[in-house]
């Protein structure tokens, strides 16, 4: 809850307790996530299409952090950064999933971006650009000081239009940062339309990888191709690591999948129902897996 002592660390494993864990946990919880991210929208606009792409991406990455630790401040826990601060809504319905943040008790209204001071938030975020510096920055003081913990930084494609990011990409580099993992919700589209037209930077993987970085490409909302590629990543000793995650804008939703202007929304009584019914016909169908 806000203002209360952080917890810092996402708590138990996805799924734990709760029917149909024992399908790797993810897909349920991933619909159950994107459910939460729709209700928030019914009295307040909501980063809905960015929210919706990236949130299988942050149930994997909480999946492979695992438990928490027995101290929330153990200077050598995993660590989970959301760069693309706009789509905290999706951290928080992760968040509620894991049992760190407690909805229907925090004080007052939940922050438009990631605050520290909120459970299970590790860094304040929202202006872009600067995730990945921050992570490369935690990743070096873990080397230094002989930590073993990853940190995980998840950014937006089309927050790699900031210079800052690629200071940062070749810092980490330089740095041999193997205990760092980037992952980019690239689902091609930002709120001035298509990632392409506003400024193109394919071939991204192969720009990535000309840096140094160990780079892999998976469909981030294919959970079992995100935990692999997420274990590789994370087995990296010696050079940092991203994965590119070709993702749907407002995926689960299909009036909002691919469309720009459902980037922030609010949704009325009608369109909620339509949108809960089609998330839950996907997960009952096994499109979620």
């Amino acid at each position: 809850m806000s203002g209360s002592a952080p917890v810092t660390h996402p708590g138990r494993p996805l799924g734990a307790g709760r029917p149909g864990g024992d399908r790797t946990g993810t897909p349920m919880v991933a619909a159950a996530v994107r459910r939460r991210i729709l209700r928030f929208a019914i009295d307040q606009p909501v980063h809905l299409g960015p929210s919706l792409s990236v949130a299988d991406i942050l149930v994997t990455v909480c999946e492979a952090m695992g438990p928490a630790p027995r101290s929330p401040a153990d200077p050598g826990r995993d660590r989970l950064i959301l760069s693309k601060g706009h789509a905290v809504w999706a951290l928080y319905a992760v968040l509620a999933e894991r049992g760190v943040l407690d909805l229907e008790g925090h004080r007052g209204p939940l922050p438009g971006h990631p605050h520290e001071e909120t459970d299970g938030v590790e860094v304040s975020t929202g202006s872009l650009g600067h995730g990945l510096s921050v992570a490369a920055g935690l990743a070096e003081a873990g080397r230094l000081d002989g930590h073993q913990g990853i940190v995980h930084v998840v950014l937006g494609d089309g927050e790699l239009n900031e210079g800052s990011v690629w200071e940062a990409v070749m810092f980490a580099a330089h740095r041999r940062l193997g205990r760092l993992v980037a992952l980019v919700d690239a689902n091609g589209m930002q709120q001035e339309g298509r990632t392409a037209d506003v400024l193109d930077l394919s071939p991204l993987a192969d720009k990535w990888r000309a840096f140094g970085w160990h780079t892999a490409e998976v469909d981030g909302h294919d959970h079992q191709a995100l935990a692999r590629a997420l274990a590789d990543a994370r087995a990296q000793q010696h050079r940092p690591s991203v994965i590119l995650c070709h993702t749907i804008k407002g995926k689960g939703v299909p009036f909002m999948e691919h469309r720009a202007e459902w980037h922030v929304g609010r949704l009325s009584t009608e369109q909620l129902t339509e949108a809960l019914a089609a998330v839950g016909a996907a997960a009952d169908n096994g499109v979620e897996d």
